[in-house]
């Protein structure tokens, strides 16, 4: 029987959770619901209490209630409740998760969500939805879904919401406790992308799947890089073709699709084989036009589309971006290779493409090589980084240093 989990502040949301769990329940789900909520007494009886959640996160009720803290409660409630789904997810008794609530609520319960692993269905209705959600997402899959009105009673268009809230985790929940994931047969190799490395992703990807490797792509706007190393951590990725580092510009430069400071570390700190190159380093993120930032409004632009403002990495940048990835790479424990485009990191960084700056590409390059500890193999080539020859020689590479690394691990 598929098993539905819910978790609740049920301080101010007990009538609109018996509302959702009598709908999933004549669907015919089981229910557990967890108490989160501190401040008030719960409206209905949960199946784990407020009490226990509490104690999960090694504290007590009373000592958050009498802290009179929210801020603080909320932490500690949302360590708890990842505690809780995660020990019910072990003993086979989740088959999804739904949580409803405001912000407060909605960081509790996605804390708890994202501590599932890829897969789980997770539902998070909220009043947040339909603004910046990152920070509520993460890495992880959870499906958010804006409540339009406030979760404040049952009424004619939250009903309506709410049931279909109840109808989607019921429909997940049920699929995924009958489904048998297939057996994992082709190792999972990663490689980071974006719209201006199309070319070498696509040469590289066909490559590496005709050599029998299953190939995740990820798109480098922040987020895909994460979701990249989160499943490197995970154990699911045994190598990486990195060769589009986009993110680290707008870490150092300050453009919207940072990946944060940790970015080209993981698969170092993990030892699986890397490859990885230059793309797109060339560039820096913004939105609109209008929201590029004063100070850069005399440097190099290019619209992309009317939603994305592109800006001309300089030397200086450059050179410390070369600085940065060789000290990143420095550190890796596994094998590592990399590779260096002459002509360009990205489609519109050739020669006679807006963003072409062979000052600038000389600065990366230069304090790349200069950074880079001996060890560490740097392939030199005279294409551009989309050049078919360039896509595949660093598929070639990344299969030989799997193979490499599987041989060692044998003996």
């Amino acid at each position: 029987m598929a098993t539905v989990v819910f978790i609740g502040t049920l301080d101010t949301k007990g009538n609109e959770y018996k509302f959702v769990i009598d709908r999933v329940k004549s669907i015919g789900c089981e229910t557990i619901l967890i108490d989160v909520g501190v401040l008030n007494s719960p409206q209905i009886s949960a199946d784990i209490t407020r009490e226990d959640v509490a104690r999960a996160a090694g504290t007590e009720i009373e000592t958050l209630i009498e802290r009179n803290d929210r801020g603080f409660a909320i932490e500690q409630m949302a360590v708890g409740a990842s505690s809780m789904v995660r020990k019910l997810f072990q003993e086979g008794r989740l088959h999804g998760v739904l949580a409803l609530g405001g912000s407060g609520g909605s960081s509790i319960a996605t804390q708890a969500m994202r501590a599932l692993p890829i897969g789980v269905p997770k539902l998070m209705v909220s009043t947040i939805a339909s603004g910046d959600i990152g920070s509520y997402i993460g890495q992880s899959d959870i499906t958010m879904m804006y409540s339009v009105v406030d979760i404040a009673g049952i009424n004619s268009i939250s009903e309506r919401i709410l049931s279909n809230a109840a109808s989607a985790i019921s429909g997940m929940a049920l699929t995924i406790s009958s489904y048998t994931p297939k057996k994992q047969e082709k190792p999972l190799v990663a490689i980071s992308m974006f719209g201006v490395t199309t070319p070498c992703v696509s040469q590289a990807r066909e490559w590496l799947e005709a050599s029998g490797y299953e190939v995740l792509v990820f798109h480098a706007n922040g987020s895909g890089g994460r979701a990249m190393e989160g499943l490197m951590n995970d154990g699911f990725i045994c190598a990486t073709l990195d060769l589009t580092t986009t993110e680290l510009a707008d870490e150092l430069v300050g453009g919207m699709l940072s990946a944060g400071q940790e970015r080209l570390e993981v698969a170092g700190n993990l030892g699986i084989p890397q490859v990885v190159s230059l793309g797109a380093l060339d560039i820096v993120n913004f939105g609109l036009f209008d929201t590029v930032p004063a100070r850069f409004k005399s440097r190099t632009l290019y619209k992309h589309n009317p939603n994305v403002t592109l800006m001309r990495t300089t030397a200086d940048e450059c050179a410390e971006l070369g600085k940065i990835i060789g000290l990143k790479l420095n550190k890796a424990t596994g094998p590592v290779s990399v590779f260096i485009p002459l002509k360009g990191t990205s489609s519109i960084a050739k020669e006679g493409e807006v963003f072409y700056d062979a000052q600038a590409d000389r600065a990366l390059i230069d304090n790349l090589k200069n950074t880079l500890d001996p060890r560490i193999e740097v392939i030199i080539m005279d294409t551009d980084i989309n050049d078919p020859e360039f896509a595949q020689a660093m598929a070639r590479k990344l299969d030989e240093l799997i193979k490499h690394s599987e041989v060692l691990s044998d003996e």
